[in-house]
C-alpha cells in the first residue's frame, strides 16, 4: 500500500555533512507522522528524528543541535541534514511513517562515518 525509498547514505569523514531522503508513494494521504530510526550493529533500534504533518519535531537526544528533520508533503518526502557527523553516528538509517494505527518502514540506507 506504502512504499518508502530512502536515499543519501554513504561513506563520510567524521565532522562532514549527508542530507538523506525518502520518498513515500502508494495510497499515502492526510495526516501521518514521518521520522527516521537508525540501528548500529549489536544495537536497538533508536529515533534520530520525527516530523508530524503540522510540522513539529522531535529528536533523539544525541542528534540535538547537529540534525535537521524537513518534510514536504506535497511531495509526500521527508529529509534528515547531518551535520558534524561522528563515528558514532554511522548506523542504518530508517525511514518511517505513521498513518493512524499503520506503520511503514524504509528498506534502509547505510551511513559510514570514518576517517
Amino acid at each position: 500500500q506504502v512504499q518508502l525509498v530512502e536515499s543519501g547514505g554513504g561513506l563520510v569523514q567524521p565532522g562532514g555533512s549527508l542530507r538523506l531522503s525518502c520518498a513515500a508513494s502508494g495510497s499515502i494521504f492526510g495526516i501521518y507522522t514521518m521520522g527516521w530510526y537508525r540501528q548500529a550493529p549489536g544495537k536497538q533500534r533508536d529515533l534520530v528524528a520525527a516530523i508530524t504533518s503540522g510540522g513539529r519535531t522531535n529528536y533523539g537526544d544525541s542528534v540535538k543541535g547537529r540534525f535537521t528533520i524537513s518534510r514536504d508533503n506535497a511531495k509526500n518526502t521527508v529529509y534528515l541534514q547531518m551535520n558534524s557527523l561522528k563515528p558514532e553516528d554511522t548506523a542504518v538509517y530508517y525511514c518511517s511513517v505513521r498513518w493512524g494505527d499503520l506503520y511503514y518502514w524504509g528498506q534502509g540506507t547505510q551511513v559510514t562515518v570514518s576517517s
